[in-house]
């Protein structure tokens, strides 16, 4: 007989699991540590994957969560933001606004232009030099030197012309070497991209450079003529008119200076110095010495004693009025002028129809 103790100890034992043991393998290691930006952490700063040493938790515990730190962001610049209006909008907002006021340019620019070139030129300076010595320095030499009974027959104003023979050379080397010494060095291109107008270019060089040789030389002329005429006066010396003294400096002057711009015209056509200097030359100087073979034929008489007439010295000549047989001189002045003016139509043609 059980007593009812080993009644309750007998009974079925209901099957239990067995204990879950913690896992054997080897801890989980910690995510690889990122690239860090250099000196952004301070130091001062734990790193924050340097993890406490594991412990093995019991079977009820939750599983560990790596949760991964905020990455460090670069560096950036601060950027200020202009306080002013931008000087160029946003694509798309409008057209480009320049905050350089701008505005059309004029002849009045050119001539600016052309002035600051000319004058800035060492060549420019030796060469009006050369030429006011020259009218200056034969003409008083020769005022100087004569007598008073030499100016019974001509106008006390003739030693000028013995100056302006040679000074007309150096006007007519600069008139070339205005616009050949562009072409030369290669400034021919900068200057017609700053005024792509090239009429207006090649009307701001004649402009500045036929004022300013003309000035000169008739200043020049006027000192010659009034010192000559200081020089030599009395009841033997004819007194020159007014039409004497007009000639012998504004004339003068004025044919001087129509010889630089036909120089110009020529240079603008060759775009060559040595080319446009000895083309000039021939100009000058032919027409003075071709009649001498041309008057040996009956046949081309004629046209030697006017070749000879609208030559470069004889027109001066008439300017003056050395002789009593020759005219005034006009006539000469206009002939030239005619033909400058027809080689600076050409000179236009040709620097708009031609590259640079």
């Amino acid at each position: 007989m059980t007593t009812p103790y080993q009644q309750q100890s007998q009974a079925p034992v209901p099957p239990q699991s067995p204990p879950q043991s913690p896992p054997q393998g080897p801890p989980q290691a910690a995510p690889p540590m990122p690239p860090q930006a250099p000196h952004q952490t301070a130091p001062h700063q734990t790193n924050p994957y340097q993890a406490a040493p594991h412990h093995h938790a019991p079977h009820h515990s939750a599983p560990h969560h790596h949760t991964q730190p905020p990455q460090p962001q670069p560096h950036q610049p601060h950027q200020q933001m202009p306080s002013g209006p931008p000087s160029q909008p946003y694509a798309g907002v409008g057209p480009y606004t320049s905050p350089i006021p701008v505005r059309r340019t004029s002849l009045g620019n050119a001539l600016a232009s052309e002035w600051t070139k000319i004058k800035s030129v060492r060549s420019t300076i030796w060469t009006l030099s050369v030429m006011v010595a020259l009218v200056i320095g034969i003409g008083l030499l020769v005022a100087a030197t004569t007598a008073d009974s030499d100016y019974d027959t001509v106008p006390t104003t003739l030693p000028g012309f013995f100056g302006t023979l040679l000074g007309q050379l150096c006007v007519v080397t600069l008139g070339v070497l205005v616009i050949t010494s562009e072409y030369s060095t290669g400034m021919i291109r900068t200057t017609l991209t700053a005024c792509p107008q090239r009429s207006r270019v090649l009307t701001a060089k004649a402009l500045v450079f036929f004022t300013l040789s003309f000035t000169i030389t008739t200043v020049a002329l006027v000192l010659v003529a009034y010192a000559s005429m200081g020089m030599h006066s009395g009841p033997a010396v004819a007194e020159p008119t007014g039409d004497q003294i007009l000639g012998a400096t504004v004339g003068a002057g004025l044919y001087v200076s129509l010889l630089g711009l036909l120089s110009l015209a020529v240079g603008a056509i060759l775009r060559h110095s040595a080319g446009a200097i000895t083309t000039m030359l021939g100009v000058v100087l032919l027409p003075s010495i071709l009649p001498a073979f041309l008057m040996m034929s009956d046949s081309l008489r004629d046209l030697g004693s006017k070749m000879l007439e609208y030559s470069s010295p004889q027109s001066l000549a008439s300017l003056f009025q050395i002789d009593d047989g020759l005219n005034n001189g006009w006539p000469q002045l206009s002939v030239l002028a005619g033909i400058t003016a027809a080689a600076m139509v050409a000179a236009y043609a040709l620097l708009e129809k031609r590259d640079v």
